[in-house]
């Protein structure tokens, strides 16, 4: 499941790609991302035509999720003799986001699945990490997967939404366009690439 991908290329190779209309994404930093990071996405705007423009990385996690999360600082709190009012607890509760949706069946998912919230994510490499970890550092390795050398434009299909919630607490709630990607079980391509180059 990636959690780390490049965008080397610049706004305008990403409207001609994807044929948007219009770009509100300013200076495009080209390089890495990270879950909740800032990235380019392509959608459509409320006037119908296709529009770049930035959001952060990582939909909005599950109420469940949310819930038990809260619910384990609560009990944290309380074991050090504090008042808990947890409706505010779970009102601020951090949600650092989910990068990649899969189980599309989910009722989670399903209020995002309609074409408004459907979008593209521009991208040049994308990574997935090996199943074990390499015995000298402990670490799985990280695994970089372009279209060829010359790390041409893709794009993953996802879903985007307008949030407001706590992404940080020390950020507090805020308001922000976000945005995941839609994905599966890796292909034979993937799959057998990482199991070669982790033998």
């Amino acid at each position: 499941m990636c959690n780390l991908y490049n965008v080397t290329k610049g706004p305008q190779a990403i409207l001609e790609f994807t044929r948007a209309m219009r770009a509100d994404v300013g200076n495009l930093e080209p390089g890495r991302v990270f879950p909740d990071y800032s990235a380019p996405i392509v959608r459509t705007g409320a006037d119908g035509a296709r529009e770049l423009v930035r959001a952060r990385w990582g939909m909005p996690s599950s109420q469940k999720a949310l819930m038990d999360a809260a619910s384990k600082r609560a009990d944290k709190l309380r074991a050090k003799g504090k008042e808990v009012d947890f409706a505010a607890l779970l009102k601020m509760e951090p949600d650092a986001g989910t990068t990649n949706v899969r189980n599309v069946a989910s009722a989670h998912w399903k209020r995002w699945l309609a074409p408004e919230s459907r979008c593209l994510v521009p991208a040049t490499s994308f990574s997935e990490y090996g199943p074990m970890p390499d015995p000298v550092t402990n670490k799985k390795p990280l695994h970089w997967f372009a279209i060829d050398k010359s790390e041409p434009l893709f794009v993953f299909a996802g879903i985007w939404t307008h949030w407001t919630g706590v992404r940080r607490a020390k950020e507090g709630e805020i308001q922000a366009d976000i945005f995941a990607f839609l994905t599966t079980e890796p292909n034979a391509v993937v799959a057998l690439s990482i199991l070669r180059q982790c033998r």
